[in-house]
């Protein structure tokens, strides 16, 4: 076939691709979170909320109906930035106090575990500590799954959400380890209404080059999803980023899949592209909003980063009993 023809069906195919991405949108908004309906009363145990962020989240959510919430920390500390921010902490709260925080992470985690509450909730604790406790072999909440940290970010430049794992978790993840991310990520994302979701396998280049670890992942993951080990989604690597979410990117490198340049989840190779990922956006970008959660657990594990906004814990919140 002429170079001339190849390149003219190419670019037939690809306004079709196009206009196929315009109208498979389907979430653009993290607000879309808050519009659900639950017949369900949820109890969120919280570690930690003796901070303002935290606990405008909960109100919020309170006052929204998503549920109530069990509190375990200083219950001094709760009540005096509750009135600092001159709110009532509502009847159906329970406080618990705990010696530090350890031990409200413990208090918290047994209270999943124990039927008590439905989602385990960070607060102002660092995340070792309460995963340790959400770990712990005689009472914690773990599964067989690995367990993987999926943001879901709201980008005004894309018009629409993405999904984002693993920035936060698993430092240096092996093939198997991506494997259980990725099916986790689509888990996630098929309860948020993804169908058949597209999930791109980050490196920096499109083409597989054996110096460079993260392009021999994605192609192994790539050889996984084809023996169907990787169901419910479609999936394409090794992909730059430009390649996974811009659609004109994809036309110019001529990359011929369906998930180029419409990712609907981005997974990446190592621990510090997912945070240096996710950071640019929320601090680079205008207009971004985010939402993150551990999956692999018996229960939703609410984590954000403690320097996000009550708005971030909000949603986090919303996204975590669209899991249950």
């Amino acid at each position: 076939m002429p170079l001339k023809t190849k390149e003219l069906l190419y670019n037939v195919y690809a306004n079709v691709l196009l206009l196929f991405c315009k109208l498979e949108v389907h979430m653009k908004s993290l607000k879309e979170l808050l519009n659900f309906e639950t017949n369900k009363r949820v109890r969120i145990a919280v570690a930690c909320p003796e901070d303002r962020e935290v606990l405008g989240a909960l109100f919020e959510a309170y006052e929204l109906g998503m549920g109530t919430f069990s509190l375990f920390g200083d219950v001094d500390k709760i009540k005096a930035v509750a009135d600092e921010m001159g709110k009532e902490i509502p009847s159906d709260f329970l406080l618990v106090k705990a010696a530090d925080g350890q031990q409200a992470c413990q208090l918290a985690v047994k209270a999943v575990s124990g039927g008590e509450a439905q989602i385990l909730m960070k607060g102002l604790i660092d995340t070792s500590v309460i995963l340790r406790e959400a770990l712990n072999k005689e009472y914690g909440i773990r599964t067989d799954k690995i367990l993987s940290h999926v943001m879901v970010c709201e980008l005004p430049f894309l018009n629409r959400v993405v999904l984002l794992s693993d920035g936060a978790m698993i430092i240096d993840p092996t093939v198997p380890q991506m494997k259980e991310i990725t099916l986790n990520a689509v888990e996630l994302a098929k309860a948020l209404g993804f169908e058949y979701p597209k999930v791109a396998i980050l490196s920096a280049v499109e083409k597989v080059n054996p110096k460079m670890p993260s392009t021999i992942k994605a192609q192994e993951l790539m050889e996984l999803w084809q023996n169907g080990e990787i169901p419910g989604c479609e999936l394409y690597g090794p992909l730059a980023v430009d390649g996974a979410l811009s659609w004109e990117a994809a036309r110019i490198k001529k990359i011929d899949s369906p998930v180029a340049g419409r990712a609907d989840i981005l997974i990446v190779p190592f621990i510090e592209v997912g945070n240096a990922l996710y950071k640019g956006w929320m601090f680079g970008c205008s207009g971004p909003k985010s939402a993150g959660i551990i999956m692999g657990a018996k229960a939703p594990i609410v984590l954000t980063s403690r320097a996000d906004s009550h708005e971030a814990k909000l949603y986090s919140i919303a996204l975590a009993i669209k899991c249950l």
